[in-house]
């Protein structure tokens, strides 16, 4: 494909699926003419281009052979390619603010996620090659794309920013910014509890249409009765979206702890379709569902149509567990090394009104347990040792991509009668795989979501029922 021919489509390309003005046409394509090195340029029929993928495929083997990208660079060159097409900023937030009013939250979502899918700062063809399914009750995802950090303060360093400019890897200042390749970056403005907040896409989400909710200050993460509200006004604003808040304490927060935000998507996760195992009442709010959920964790979940209410209450069982000592279960709200007691709150809106999942964490370390006492046991570590985040606690467990390769190997060890020297930490899989019998592959599905499972409950700061009714009833519910 000629030069000349690569820019005639990637214009056509811009004009069918990045809002490319006609009147802007010629500018963009002079400035396309240059990237690619060009002296000079004579029109030709353009190619038509059927996805984001195909066309830098197209665009990076052209600008080799122009001596415009070098090997390693591809990142980079794809950026500055696809930002050149892409409508700035300021015109993708009025765009969005346009289509919000007009047709309602759902349309103007769809377009935002379309556009950043098409000016491919969403990798959705990556995304859809990462293994996906269902099993025993929670999902289990392979992201081949996410590196694994399998230590809090490396993932934390993996994620900061030297030299001050951004501040952090969410900052706002992050659009455009071609250090981090982030040309391509559209951010659309909200408002949440009455501050200013911004929505941007994950390019390489673990769920659907995968998201986070940004404040425009840049300051360290808190969950109080605020954040309930903030929460509810995201879903008032868009209703088919939930959003959460990771718990704001290292190992069991996220890793990005020094700005204030929140994650949601278009995907109901196993946590939220998750029914009640015993139900609660409070005589102080009458009008509220309340109860424990039926959950491997510690999570209740407070159900209505009234925002204070439902806003008081989950402030109170915050401020009862972040309070809450229990030494003979090993609960330590506060000791030398810090606070350690921390709520996750996610909401979905229903047509009843609002529910407010509430999942309690610990971030208690010991001696046994120096990776968290309510972590991934050791015996679970090949699988997943990285913290267990907001999502995972929600049933969606995102697993490292070298399993893709070990687990492989695993099965073919069972097919063959014996677990091969390289792979001798997967014993426990290699063993209760073998054990099931049958399809291995199918086997080896149904032992991740166990094992999945059984870290989830070790998450659970509750492991009796008995003890998790008394620490309610100590807040005022009672069955």
């Amino acid at each position: 494909m000629t030069v000349n021919a690569l820019i005639g489509g990637i214009i056509a390309y811009a004009e069918e699926r990045l809002c490319l003005d006609r009147r802007n046409a010629d500018y963009v394509r002079n400035c396309l003419i240059e990237l690619f090195g060009q002296g000079s340029y004579s029109p030709e029929e353009g190619v038509h281009f059927n996805s984001p993928d195909e066309l830098v495929s197209e665009a990076l083997a052209c600008a080799h052979a122009c001596g415009v990208a070098e090997q390693g660079g591809e990142e980079s060159f794809a950026d500055r390619l696809m930002a050149t097409i892409s409508l700035p900023p300021a015109e993708v937030d009025a765009r969005f603010a346009s289509v919000l009013a007009a047709d309602g939250s759902k349309a103007a979502t769809d377009w935002l996620y379309g556009y950043c899918v098409s000016n491919y700062y969403v990798r959705r063809a990556v995304l859809d090659k990462n293994p996906r399914f269902d099993a025993e009750g929670v999902t289990v995802t392979i992201n081949k794309a996410k590196p694994e950090f399998r230590d809090p303060k490396k993932a934390a360093a993996g994620n900061s920013v030297s030299g001050g400019y951004p501040a952090c890897v969410i900052c706002r200042s992050n659009e455009g910014y071609g250090p981090r390749n982030k040309r391509t970056l559209r951010t659309v403005s909200i408002r949440l509890g009455g501050e200013d907040f911004f929505w941007q896409y994950s390019p390489y989400g673990y769920f659907r249409e995968h998201g986070i909710a940004v404040n425009c200050t840049h300051r360290p993460m808190y969950v109080d009765r605020s954040t309930f509200y903030k929460l509810m006004d995201f879903v008032d604003i868009f209703p088919h979206y939930f959003i959460g808040c990771n718990a704001p304490l290292p190992r069991i927060g996220g890793s990005v702890l020094a700005h204030d935000h929140y994650q949601g998507g278009g995907e109901r996760l196993p946590l939220h379709r998750a029914g009640m195992a015993l139900n609660l009442k409070n005589q102080r709010y009458p009008s509220l569902a309340f109860g424990i959920v039926d959950w491997q964790g510690s999570v209740v979940r407070v159900c209505g149509s009234d925002r204070d209410e439902v806003a008081a209450a989950s402030e109170e069982i915050r401020r009862a567990w972040c309070a809450y000592d229990n030494r003979s279960l090993g609960i330590v709200s506060e000791d030398e090394n810090g606070v350690h007691n921390a709520v996750s709150p996610t909401v979905v809106k229903t047509a009843e009104g609002y529910e407010m999942t509430l999942i309690l964490r610990s971030n208690i370390t010991s001696a046994e347990y120096p990776d968290g006492v309510f972590h991934a046991h050791p015996e679970y570590h090949m699988i997943k040792k990285e913290s267990i985040g907001l999502i995972e606690a929600q049933g969606l467990f995102i697993l490292p991509g070298r399993l893709e390769g070990q687990l492989a190997g695993v099965e073919e060890c069972v097919k063959a009668g014996a677990l091969s020297d390289d792979l001798r930490e997967f014993g426990l899989v290699y063993s209760e795989v073998k054990a099931m019998g049958g399809d291995v592959h199918e086997a080896m599905k149904k032992e991740l979501g166990s094992i999945c499972c059984r870290i989830l409950g070790n998450t659970a700061v509750f492991g009796q029922r008995d003890d998790f009714v008394k620490f309610l009833g100590e807040v005022g519910w009672h069955e």
